[in-house]
């Protein structure tokens, strides 16, 4: 009896592990997707916001790492069980640095607006980045959520994807600072921010390789998406 009500304590903390991630991913995944929507017209309340989630964002990932630690201390434990708990404390480093690249984007998109300019060039080609990105991120979690490493490989392409977009926005940029020398600073913060994206899309990434390892017990990093892929379906 008293073993199963040690192994039922420790589904318990297991269970509020996994909420933990996702309520952390959701907060992160929000935060993102307002970020780029306050660069369409720099309303302050979506800049403000971002910016509070931030902090949020950042208690959430102390208390997560804090949780985390006291259960590998106090249960040692194996296997799978183990392997959550990696996955979740290197999660939550990514998520966090996610929300790190949003609070980038609206720092920018308040100091343009505030600098007399009505509109962000590219934003078009900004806005679809970021919801590929966004997309990413939430099948990552979904796949942390129901325990599917199939969604890696699908991820993997598609940060390919982001990648080559950000390329095309900086080529196209940059040609465009060459014609005409008045635009350059304005052009430099639309790289910054596509960079910004382009690297919360690596965050993205990362987190559906650990969802991998957690379930595979494989480290899949560095490889390609056909790689992951074979991983998977092994």
């Amino acid at each position: 009896m008293q073993h199963d009500h040690i192994s039922t304590q420790f589904d318990a903390q297991l269970e509020q592990v996994r909420a933990s991630v996702l309520h952390m991913g959701g907060a992160v995944e929000d935060q993102l997707s307002l970020a780029v929507k306050a660069l369409e017209n720099g309303e302050m309340y979506l800049i403000e916001r971002v910016l509070q989630t931030e902090h949020q964002v950042n208690s959430m990932q102390l208390e997560l790492d804090q949780l985390c630690t006291n259960i590998i201390a106090r249960r040692t434990p194996t296997a799978i069980d183990l392997r959550v708990l990696t996955m979740a404390v290197k999660s939550s480093s990514d998520l966090e640095r996610i929300g790190d690249e949003a609070k980038k984007i609206v720092l920018m998109a308040r100091d343009f607006y505030k600098s007399g300019r009505s509109n962000i060039p590219h934003y078009a080609e900004i806005r679809r980045m970021s919801e590929i990105v966004v997309d990413m991120l939430r099948q990552a979690l979904d796949g942390f959520a129901r325990l599917d490493s199939d969604v890696a490989p699908a991820i993997a392409r598609r940060d390919l994807e982001v990648d080559d977009s950000f390329r095309a926005i900086l080529r196209e940029l940059l040609t465009h600072m060459m014609e005409d020398p008045r635009t350059i600073s304005a052009t430099l913060d639309i790289i910054f921010i596509a960079k910004a994206l382009e690297r919360a899309g690596d965050h993205a990434k990362n987190i559906s390789e650990y969802v991998v390892y957690m379930i595979k017990g494989k480290d899949v990093r560095h490889l390609s998406a056909d790689e992951i892929e074979q991983v998977v379906k092994a």
